[in-house]
């Protein structure tokens, strides 16, 4: 499933936020916006991963899990983005495997902290900036997010969460003319699995190839889709 605006996006000038930045999804969306003509300002917890991807946009150095992150993405849009920010992309994330009865409780409250909770406070603080320049916000919820599979309770719940916050933003916000793009690739080879906070991963088929799925998330963005489903990511021809 997915839902086309007629009128594309131009990102050539965009000022552009993306949280999770070093990771294996969010280095390479920082590549290609930036190959799109965009200004990225990026974001992640980790200071010595972020410093090469930095550029004139500059770098926030934060946790979702802070409730002050918003506050300094918006400081530094005013700082180094003349104050204005078109576009938040969210590519940050954690993962847990195993049966929900055994799920520790501090693992739960991470997961849900960082995949749900922390977007949204995020959410809240950069909002005004999108509504002034008719801009987007792109989450990456993954396919968990509309299936169910087994040992991946919590972190389904904390996507699917984030899935259906997102679905009332985009209502909220549809006068506003800011678009909020769902983004929910397949299995993709991140590595994301062989980081998980507690549990191991299911045998899986091998996932997609991270460059395919960056793409088409860009074309989402720039067509101004609104929910990019699992299929939408199959590869290439």
């Amino acid at each position: 499933m997915a839902t086309t605006n007629s009128r594309q996006r131009d990102l050539s000038g965009a000022h552009v936020a993306v949280v999770g930045a070093t990771g294996a999804l969010g280095s390479r969306l920082v590549a290609q916006l930036r190959e799109s003509g965009a200004a990225v300002l990026v974001v992640g917890r980790d200071e010595e991963r972020l410093a090469p991807l930095t550029g004139a946009a500059g770098a926030v150095v934060g946790d979702l899990a802070d409730k002050t992150l918003g506050d300094r993405v918006v400081a530094a849009v005013e700082r180094h983005l003349e104050g204005r920010l078109d576009g938040l992309v969210n590519a940050a994330g954690v993962v847990a495997f195993g049966p929900l009865a055994d799920l520790d409780d501090d693992v739960a409250e991470e997961l849900v902290l960082t995949n749900l909770v922390g977007p949204m406070w995020l959410l809240r603080r950069v909002v005004p900036m999108l509504r002034t320049s008719q801009g987007f916000v792109a989450q990456i919820t993954g396919v968990v997010a509309e299936q169910a599979f087994p040992g991946m309770a919590a972190y389904g719940a904390s996507k699917a969460g984030l899935a259906a916050a997102g679905g009332s933003l985009a209502r909220e916000l549809r006068r506003d003319r800011v678009d909020v793009v769902d983004l929910r690739p397949p299995h993709t080879e991140t590595g994301l699995a062989g980081r998980a906070l507690a549990g191991h991963p299911p045998a899986m088929p091998t996932g997609l190839d991270p460059d395919l799925v960056v793409r088409r998330m860009v074309r989402a963005i720039v067509a101004r889709e609104s929910v990019v489903g699992p299929e939408a990511f199959a590869p290439e021809s």
